[in-house]
């Protein structure tokens, strides 16, 4: 799939060459802030590579990178393994703010769910989308595969740290996921907000008594939406030097304004402040 290869985007205008890995939730977002940096920024490279959140923190710690993106945050493990390998800190930044969302065919009828029902449905306890409002039929299950943030995101958000069902479908992108969702009206999938095109989006609440919510902006930004998340960058060290200029354009106006136009939510004002001055 194209988001599981490298998507580069470089001129060969001097300079040196910044280098972004890891999450293929984050792909897109990072391909058009790099298309965007570079017309913006004459002699700038900046090189973007997909493979998902673990690859490109693999990378971070082998020096392979200079920025890993990552739809979950960086685990002590990592921030442990980086220290020891490299000497420095990981740094982390938040970048955005997405909704991981509930795909579904079009056509399905059913449109809310619980996190309890969807813990039941990813663990074959629930098989069937009658059991959750839905048709007679056998429920498929899509995810991501275990290099992601995203499924690692989901298996401890929604599935409490216990393992996917056995026929549950791995899948190498969020693009394969909609994919399949999109032409399978028995399947569900999940994914980030800006791949939800072609699928319906359920409503979810955290449980019975909880208000149920869409993945909207206000949502998201509130918490109020149960599975809000931050979509971040990591740095071993404090960026410097180019790095340093592309990480402050990704937090300014102008590349806040680019995550709302690839389809995912910008940072709170005061949130991205903070990031621009280091506090």
């Amino acid at each position: 799939m194209i988001l599981a290869v490298a998507l580069l985007t470089a001129f060969a205008l001097g300079g040196r060459t910044v280098t972004i890995k890891g999450s293929d939730t984050m792909v897109i977002l990072g391909q058009r802030w790099a298309e965007i940096y570079m017309k913006t920024h004459p002699g700038a490279t900046i090189q973007v590579t997909g493979g998902g959140s673990g690859t490109g923190i693999a990378q971070l710690i082998d020096g392979a990178t200079d920025i890993a993106q990552s739809s979950r945050p960086m685990k002590d493990p990592e921030k442990q393994q980086l220290k020891a390998t490299r000497g420095v800190a990981a740094i982390e930044i938040p970048t955005a703010l997405d909704g991981l969302v509930i795909y579904v065919h079009e056509n399905n009828p059913v449109v809310k769910l619980t996190l309890a029902q969807l813990k039941a449905m990813y663990q074959a306890d629930i098989i069937n989308w009658k059991d959750v409002g839905g048709p007679n039929a056998e429920i498929v299950l899509y995810s991501r595969e275990n290099n992601s943030g995203t499924y690692t995101y989901f298996k401890e958000r929604v599935l409490n740290g216990e393992d996917f069902a056995a026929q549950c479908q791995m899948l190498p992108g969020t693009a394969a996921i909609i994919d399949e969702t999109a032409k399978d009206p028995n399947g569900i999938g999940f994914g980030g907000i800006g791949y939800a095109k072609g699928v319906k989006v359920l409503s979810i609440a955290a449980d019975e008594k909880s208000e149920y919510s869409e993945p909207t902006a206000a949502n998201i930004a509130s918490t109020k939406y149960p599975l809000a998340r931050y979509l971040y960058w990591y740095c071993a060290g404090e960026p410097s030097g180019d790095t340093r200029k592309l990480v402050q354009w990704i937090l300014s106006d102008e590349g806040q304004k680019v995550v709302a136009e690839v389809g995912y939510y910008p940072l709170p004002k005061k949130a991205a402040s903070q990031e621009k001055t280091g506090k």
